[in-house]
Formats: C-alpha cells, structure tokens, sequence
C-alpha cells in the first residue's frame, strides 16, 4: 500500500477509537451540551421579553432569532472542550506516549481526536438547533445557498476550535486541568454579541466583544440566516477560523513530537 493509504486506514482506526470512546462515556458530551441548551431556554422564557422589548422587539420570536446564532457557536465551544479532557486523558495515561513507539502514521493520532470531535460537534450544533426550531426559531428566507455556508462556518468553527482545544489538552498535566484551561471557549460567547448587541453595552467593553472570534462568526450567523447585514464579519470570521486552526495544529503537533518527560 502507498504511503497515503496507510495514512488514510491510521486515521481512520484512531477516529473510530475516539468516537468508541465518547460512545462508552457520553456522559461528557451531554454534560457539555447540556449548557447551551439552558442557556437557550434561560433567556428566551426568563429573559425573552424583556429583552426583546429592550432591543425593540415586538415579541419574544424576534429575540429567540437573534440569540439562537449565538448559541449555536457557544454549543461548539462548549463540545470540544471533550476534545481536551480526551487529549489529555490520552496524555496523562501514557497513551500518546505508547503511539510514538509504533509504527502508524504520526499525525493519524491527532487527526483522529480533531476530525472526532468536529463530528461530534456538528452533532451537537444540530440537536441545540432542533431545540431551537421546536421553540420558535424560523430562518427568514434564507436560500439553500446560505444554510449551506451558515453550516460550512460552523464546521470550520469547529475544526478551528478543536485544534486548540486539542493544544490545550496536550499542554496540560490532567483532564481537570484541560478542562478548566478551555473554559474560555464557553465563556467567550457570554462576552460577545451573543446575547446582547454590541451598540447597547458600555463603551469601554465593546473593544472586549467586538475583537475576538466570537462575534464576527455570530454576526455572519445572523447576517445568513436571518437577512441582517454581514459587512466585513464574514472576512474576519474566515480569518480567525484560519487564524486558529494553523495555531493550534502547530501548536498541538509541537507538543506532541516532544519527548515525553
């Protein structure tokens, strides 16, 4: 066999390892889930009118579409958090360290964490969205051309995510430890314009929502699903998805050619 089937069937058996594996603990990945799914339901039922009426809605409808974008990138930031207490589980148990001593392709080790978890999350992003849809979320006449690219941001958001969540994971001494150091990708959203618009919260912590990752991705969202302007959000939101992912495979394939000490 070449050199790229062989490097194709590693990747492929160290995918289905990693989705075995979140198969036989889905406790994790629900746990994950299970934040945006509140926090979906927290401020529609809790905080929807008022805050609809705050942004000059005329009901609760009009806030359930322009919080559900967020939501859906605050349940991918929340799912691949897994991707680090995988990694570093994988670390922490001599795993990694045994994969270096045998022959298969080394990049098949990471690819298969990576490509895992952007399945899991796509998988996530679908079930949050049905939730949504069930409670009222209506697209306003997008084309099948923009869910196609709403749904290509969101997986590149995911691949983006994931490999630095999987940096993170081989950078830390413990699943706790990964789990605490990726927070920041569930927190993030809270601080974006997620929830509320950018125009509405005090001047000196626009800076801190409008440059981070976060809220160029959620206002391309909006702008695809629901019609709103995208400006330059959709450039920056490629630019940080590239940004990103080049970051965190170097920074994860750094790690994970160093000797084991």
């Amino acid at each position: 066999m070449s050199s790229l089937t062989l490097a194709a069937r590693d990747c492929s058996t160290m995918l289905r390892r990693n989705l075995l594996h979140a198969r036989r603990y889905p406790s994790l990945t629900l746990n994950l889930l299970l934040t945006p799914v509140m926090l979906l339901l927290l401020f529609v039922y809790i905080f929807g009118d008022v805050m609809s009426a705050g942004m000059g809605g005329a009901d609760r409808s009009d806030y359930i579409a322009y919080v559900v974008p967020g939501v859906l990138l605050m349940t991918i930031g929340s799912t691949v958090i897994g991707a680090a207490v995988s990694v570093a589980t994988d670390m922490s148990e001599g795993i990694i360290a045994r994969f270096r001593t045998m022959a298969i392709h080394r990049s098949s080790v990471l690819i298969g964490h990576v490509v895992g978890s952007v399945l899991q999350s796509v998988a996530s992003v679908v079930l949050v969205g049905a939730v949504a849809v069930a409670i009222g979320f209506r697209s306003k006449d997008a084309t099948a051309l923009e869910w196609l690219a709403a749904f290509g941001l969101l997986a590149l958001f995911a691949l983006a995510l994931t490999w630095i969540a999987v940096g993170m994971g081989m950078a830390s001494p413990n699943a706790e430890a990964a789990s605490n150091s990726a927070m920041p990708l569930i927190l993030l959203p809270l601080i974006s314009s997620a929830f509320t618009p950018i125009e509405a919260m005090p001047g000196w912590f626009r800076p801190i929502a409008e440059y981070q990752p976060f809220t160029p991705a959620i206002e391309t969202l909006r702008g695809l699903l629901l019609g709103t302007e995208i400006g330059n959000n959709g450039w920056l939101a490629l630019a940080w998805c590239l940004g990103l992912a080049v970051l965190g495979h170097r920074w994860s394939a750094s790690k994970f050619r160093q000797d084991p000490k």
